[in-house]
């Protein structure tokens, strides 16, 4: 029976013929049919992957080299755009659109033999905490299916969780890939704001989104990661930096490391997540690591501020969506323009997009923008200066991923606003622009992971993929 650890295990098994690559999509297929429950998948390419194995294992058997992702079989969030496929961001506006072209990220991986087998379900627009705001219904927690699996990226980690892919593909605007990484019990990196394009990426807040990455193993996630990164032409915000490789051993390297005062200490923490989290900082510090409890007095400003700024970037960039260049359009025989607008977004729109819309549209508007908006912009700018002062003193920060482990389904459904607090350690980094991890080290009493996230100064995702893979390695 086919069994996947890492990729390297993987590339070893293929070229002593222990499997094939055929193999293994049939076995990702077969485990897909069998959770369907879970809702994770919007689409899968059935044919289309086993089609694109056999080319691979054709190649194989020719005496060509692997290339980096030969045969990986990866999920991608219904944001990202791949050719000739349906990309709807789980709504309604954008039912049956088929891509025109492969997002920057996709096609990267295509270089490389990577094989797509499915576009996975999302909160709509990436909108959303928990997955419960998909116009193809809810993704469930594969652990436990009475509880959310996070969002917006939910069924992109339910899909490594399940075992129904290899690695997938998310994106993180406040907290949308490390969040549903907690609270499914695997890894969930952001890397830093421009590491990896955006083009070809449905936008919600553009100087928030980042795409993302779900896996089991800090290496996989490391190769992905490098295959995607680097600049394009087509996306100016892109960074061009020199590329850099996880192969030198640094377990012996001692840390200098922080951790927020405030957030260990906030109300809304669990109890059994501080405990376990204090408890590591004192082994970090018996291993004979720095670890210093710091003054963060800007923590209560931070969702105030990302929901202000992106809900604003939304309503800019969602107004695209109109029924006529873009998105649905009304069967109602409406002659007057404005009210046609207003019913194809009405329909077209899910509540959670429609609220964050209006509150965008009010905090850009004349009267308020300056009230909202720039201070919002204030706060932003204070916090990437305290940033930047706290990384020229410490080589990471440590931090809770959520307040809490996964909630029950409609738990937080009538209450948007204790919705949205509950991204309050997540949104730091988006803000920032730093890139962060999730790594599952805990269980809750209640049977559910729970994990730690680490956060390193923008670019070095190195040092935060070598203190992630340190710190997995010291729980097993």
């Amino acid at each position: 029976m086919f069994q996947f650890r890492n990729i390297k295990h993987y590339h070893h098994d293929l070229t002593e013929n222990n499997t094939t690559c055929i193999d293994a999509v049939q076995y990702y297929l077969q485990q897909i049919a069998g959770a369907k429950n879970l809702n994770a998948f919007t689409e899968v390419f059935s044919d289309e992957a086993l089609q694109q194995a056999a080319i691979l294992d054709e190649k194989r058997k020719s005496g060509e080299p692997l290339k980096k992702l030969h045969g990986v079989v990866i999920a991608i969030k219904n944001v990202l755009c791949y050719k000739g496929h349906e990309v709807t961001a789980s709504s309604k506006m954008l039912k049956g659109f088929k891509s025109l072209y492969s997002a920057t990220a996709i096609q990267r991986l295509l270089d490389e033999d990577a094989i797509i087998i499915g576009n996975c379900n999302c909160d709509e627009f990436a909108m959303g905490s928990s997955n419960e705001n998909s116009a193809y219904g809810n993704v469930l927690n594969a652990l436990d299916n009475t509880k959310v699996p996070g969002g917006s990226s939910g069924g992109s980690a339910v899909a490594v969780q399940a075992g129904l892919c290899m690695v997938s593909l998310g994106t993180d605007t406040g907290g949308s890939v490390r969040q549903p990484a907690d609270f499914c019990g695997i890894i969930g990196l952001k890397p830093s704001y421009g590491r990896i394009s955006r083009y070809g990426l449905i936008a919600y807040a553009s100087s928030f989104d980042q795409v993302g990455i779900f896996g089991n193993s800090v290496s996989d996630i490391a190769l992905l990661l490098e295959i995607m990164s680097g600049g394009d032409e087509y996306d100016s915000t892109a960074l061009n930096v020199g590329k850099w490789s996880m192969s030198h051993n640094q377990a012996s390297k001692k840390y200098k490391i922080a951790y927020f005062k405030e957030a260990l200490h906030h109300p809304s923490l669990d109890k059994e997540i501080k405990k376990n989290i204090l408890t590591l900082v004192k082994k970090l510090r018996s291993e004979g690591h720095t670890i210093t409890e710091i003054d963060f007095d800007l923590l209560d400003y931070v969702v105030p501020a990302y929901y202000v700024l992106t809900t604003a970037e939304a309503s800019s960039n969602l107004s695209r969506y109109d029924g006529i260049r873009y998105g649905h359009q009304t069967k109602d025989n409406i002659k007057e323009l404005t009210e046609f607008y207003k019913q194809n977004r009405t329909e077209g729109f899910g509540k959670e997009v429609q609220r964050r819309i209006m509150l965008g549209t009010f905090v850009l508007s004349s009267g308020y923008y300056d009230a909202y908006f720039s201070k919002a912009q204030q706060v932003r700018r204070l916090l990437v200066d305290q940033t930047d002062k706290i990384f020229a003193d410490y080589e990471a920060v440590i931090m809770p991923t959520s307040p809490t482990t996964a909630f029950e389904i409609g738990n937080k459904n009538s209450d948007p606003v204790a919705m949205y607090l509950a991204d309050i350690f997540t949104v730091f980094a988006n803000l920032t622009g730093i890139p962060g991890i999730s790594i599952p080290l805990f269980k809750h009493s209640n049977g559910m992971p729970f994990g730690l996230q680490v956060m390193t100064k923008k670019t070095d995702e190195l040092t935060l993929l070598q203190l992630a893979d340190l710190l997995l390695e010291q729980q097993q």
